[in-house]
C-alpha cells in the first residue's frame, strides 16, 4: 500500500506532536527517522510534527520543544518512537522533558507510550516471511529456524517482551523453532543465538532484526550473519530487513497519538524493576539527567555473571 493512500483515523485535537527517536551516529539511520516523521506529517498536516532525538545526534529533545514554544504552543504530545518500554522510555526521555519544563514552565507535556507488541507488526513480519517462502521454495519451514534479534536492554521487563514477541511470531508458523537473542547489553548475544539455532540442525536460519530503522547495530547484525554464512556454508542464512517506514508503523503511531490526546495512555508496570525497587524502598526514582551512552564504548554487561548481579538493580 502506498503511504500516500493510507487512511488514518482523525485526530481529536490539533496539538503538536513531538516524535522522539533514540538517535544514532549512522547518517542513514538518522535520515530514516526524519523521513518517517515527514511521511507521517504529509498524511496529516493539521498540526506540527516535530522529530527529535534522545542522544547521539540532533535535533535534541530540547530543540524540538523550543520549536513548539516558538510557534506559540503550550500543550505538546510527546511520543517515544521506541519498540519496547525500557529505561530510555521510562526515565531518560521523561527526564529530558523535565529539564525542558524548567526552561519553559508554561508547557504541559502529554507523554505517550511506546509501540509495544501489536497485531500490525506481527502481521508485517508474517507477510515478509511469506514473501521469503515465494523466493525460496526448496527449503521448507520445518527445516528452518527463526532467529529474532532484539536491541537488548538493562530492563528485564523489556527483554521479556522480546521473547514474547518471538513466541507469538512462531506459534502456528510451522517453523522448526524460534531462538531469541540480542545484539547488546543483555544475553544471549547474537553469536550464541546462531549456536543455539544450529543445534536443531536446520537447513536454513532466518534472521529477523527487530529494529525500527537501520543504524550501527543493524549493520552489525548483518555483518555477523554474513560471517556466520561463511563459517557454515551448509546452512542457508537469510536476513530480513529492519521494519522501516511501513503503513503498519504509521497506523500504530496514529493510535499512540490519539491515546495521548484523549488521555488514555496505559502501561503495565507490574514487572518493572524501577517500580519494584521503589515499592521496596531499596532505591529511589532519582536518575541522572545527563545519562548518555555511547554504543562504541565498553560493554558493562559483557560478562554474564556481572549481568545477573546487576540487572535487577535500579539506578
Amino acid at each position: 500500500m502506498p503511504l500516500s493512500s493510507l487512511q488514518l483515523p482523525a485526530l481529536p485535537l490539533f496539538r503538536p506532536l513531538l516524535m522522539i527517536g533514540h538517535g544514532t551516529k549512522d547518517s542513514q539511520g538518522r535520515q530514516a527517522f526524519l523521513d518517517f516523521a515527514q511521511a507521517y506529517h504529509e498524511i496529516d498536516s493539521s498540526r506540527p510534527v516535530i522529530p527529535c532525538f534522545l542522544e547521539l545526534t540532533t535535533p535534541t529533545i530540547a530543540d524540538g520543544v523550543a520549536e513548539c514554544v516558538a510557534q506559540g504552543y503550550t500543550e505538546i504530545s510527546a511520543l517515544p518512537i521506541l519498540l519496547f518500554a525500557a529505561r530510555h522510555n521510562k526515565f531518560d526521555v521523561t527526564n529530558e522533558l523535565d529539564r525542558c519544563r524548567q526552561s519553559h514552565p508554561q508547557i504541559n507535556f502529554h507523554y505517550g507510550r511506546h509501540f509495544g507488541i501489536t497485531s500490525e507488526l506481527l502481521k508485517l513480519w508474517k507477510e515478509r516471511l511469506a514473501q521469503l517462502d515465494l523466493h525460496n521454495k526448496q527449503i521448507p519451514r520445518e527445516e528452518t529456524v527463526l532467529l529474532l534479534v532484539g536491541r537488548g536492554s538493562s530492563d528485564p521487563d523489556a527483554n521479556a517482551d522480546v521473547y514474547k514477541l518471538a513466541r507469538l511470531l512462531w506459534e502456528g508458523s510451522n517453523y522448526k523453532t524460534v531462538e531469541t537473542c540480542f545484539i547488546g547489553i543483555t544475553h544471549p548475544r547474537l553469536e550464541v543465538g546462531f549456536e543455539r539455532a544450529r543445534l536443531y540442525q536446520p537447513k536454513r536460519i532466518i534472521v529477523l532484526p527487530y529494529f525500527l530503522f537501520t543504524g550501527v547495530l543493524v549493520a552489525k547484525i548483518f555483518a555477523i550473519a554474513a560471517q556466520q554464512q561463511t563459517n557454515h556454508p551448509e546452512i542457508l542464512i537469510n536476513c530480513l530487513p529492519e521494519i522501516g517506514i511501513e503503513p503498519p508503523l504509521l497506523q500504530i503511531l496514529r493510535n499512540r497519538e490519539i491515546e495521548t490526546q484523549l488521555g488514555e495512555v496505559q502501561m503495565n508496570c507490574e514487572m518493572c524493576k524501577f517500580r519494584i525497587n521503589a515499592v521496596s524502598n531499596v532505591h529511589s526514582h532519582h536518575h541522572d539527567h545527563h545519562h548518555h551512552h555511547d554504543h562504541a564504548v565498553t560493554d558493562p554487561y559483557e560478562n554474564l555473571q556481572t549481568y545477573h548481579d546487576k540487572i535487577w538493580q535500579a539506578p
